[in-house]
């Protein structure tokens, strides 16, 4: 696919680097059809340090920015990563100047950010993609198919449970500030999208949600940020700098009941302030059978276990979806159409996953297309996440379109008002 689409990141901190090596990731494919011509920061440093590192990775320099405006008049997309409480203002302005954008997670920092970033897409005519992940990792992919094909009969009941933590630091200060994106917003989303890519749109929620450790640990604080110990080895240079001990205000963990339209439940478990031994799980249980899946990003094994027969995790998952088939983008970057595992470092698997964003983001461009994680979707799994906590605040079961219509707000309401919303 021939380069055409003049491409500015906004927001060059960490999660900006990441989405330079994706961009490069896609490059070395032939498949982009981004040019990088602009990068924004107002830390003119980070906006500097990346167009450095896109001469490396892309053979040219991108014009440096503090603000869209002085962006080069040729960009015609953006990718925004900046701190989620800017996601809006940068989309917004970005669709207003006539721009497609590509919004990192989570979408926005609260449902009347996404609402406006909704209206502005809309008003403007233009794509607006949220680079969601983990539904894209190829173990996720061949979990859907089986469960379009049936191999569990009807979905229904979802057991995801995810604890560890203690009280160390989650890569940045900011994730555990309610009022910058709190951890259960910050982690949240991912999980709220890949519930409702298998299971459909999510109904109620009902939670409790608490705020064990108030104050954080940062490992890092001080040392030398060559020794690689964050996801995607990219934070260091900026942990390094953030303070060793810190006051935590947004929640950290969150025990749930979620039911969705399909009539199935999921049993949600997201503690971030665990202490031992810590826990993954994520089983599927159908009306014929279960299947267990493995870490996103892991490139491990699913396991199917079908009513009467042996518990299968190979090569004989295919002959249940026959037709089944990674994108070709995709099948580029990870080696193969058809993969029940993949062997890759991580930070390896990172960077082919948000190729696989661009790509995405790229066809919907071109084509004229809606793309797969759209402002709606985004925003609904904002809603999901926000509605263990609005759950929390009014103490029943709340419906996720209450907290997606911005009607039931009360957790978000310092939020808002900190955003001037």
């Amino acid at each position: 696919m021939p380069e055409s689409l003049p491409l500015a990141m906004v927001g060059c901190g960490g999660m900006g680097h990441r989405h330079l090596y994706g961009l490069a990731e896609l490059h070395r494919t032939g498949r982009s059809p981004f040019a990088l011509v602009g990068a924004c920061d107002p830390n003119l440093d980070n906006a500097n340090s990346l167009a450095s590192q896109a001469v490396d990775l892309l053979g040219k320099r991108p014009a440096v920015a503090k603000d869209l405006g002085g962006l080069p008049a040729e960009v015609a997309a953006a990718d925004v990563c900046t701190l989620p409480a800017f996601h809006h203002t940068a989309a917004i302005e970005a669709l207003k100047r006539g721009w497609h954008v590509m919004c990192e997670k989570p979408m926005g920092l609260t449902l009347r950010a996404c609402q406006a970033m909704i209206a502005a897409s809309r008003r403007a005519g233009r794509v607006m993609s949220v680079a969601e992940n983990y539904r894209r990792d190829p173990i996720n992919r061949l979990a859907r198919a089986l469960i379009d094909a049936g191999a569990l009969g009807q979905p229904r009941l979802l057991i995801h449970n995810t604890l560890g933590g203690e009280k160390q630091m989650l890569i940045s200060v900011w994730r555990h500030q309610k009022n910058s994106s709190g951890i259960l917003l910050d982690v949240g989303v991912h999980f709220a999208d890949i519930m409702e890519y298998f299971l459909g749109p999510a109904l109620t929620a009902y939670a409790q949600t608490r705020l064990h450790e108030p104050v954080r640990h940062n490992p890092v604080a001080g040392q030398d940020p060559a020794q690689k110990r964050s996801p995607a080895g990219v934070y260091e240079r900026w942990q390094k700098e953030m303070p060793a001990q810190f006051e935590a205000t947004a929640e950290d963990a969150a025990y749930a009941t979620i039911l969705f339209a399909s009539g199935a439940v999921a049993q949600y478990i997201e503690d971030h302030a665990a202490f031992g031994q810590g826990l993954w799980q994520r089983t599927l249980y159908g009306s014929q059978g279960s299947m267990n899946l493995p870490g996103d990003r892991s490139g491990q094994r699913l396991q199917l276990t079908q009513a009467g027969r042996e518990a299968i995790d190979d090569q004989r998952l295919f002959e249940l979806v026959p037709d089944f088939c990674l994108d070709p983008t995709t099948a580029s970057l990870f080696g193969g159409e058809r993969l029940y595992e993949y062997q890759l470092p991580f930070a390896e698997i990172d960077r082919k996953l948000i190729a696989v964003e661009y790509a995405e983001f790229g066809e919907a461009i071109l084509h004229n297309q809606a793309p797969e994680v759209g402002a709606e979707m985004g925003a609904r799994a904002v809603a999901l996440s926000y509605a263990l906590l609005e759950s929390q605040v009014a103490g029943r079961a709340v419906r996720v379109d209450e907290v997606l219509e911005d009607r039931l707000n009360s957790y978000q309401a310092g939020i808002n008002a900190s955003l001037g919303l």
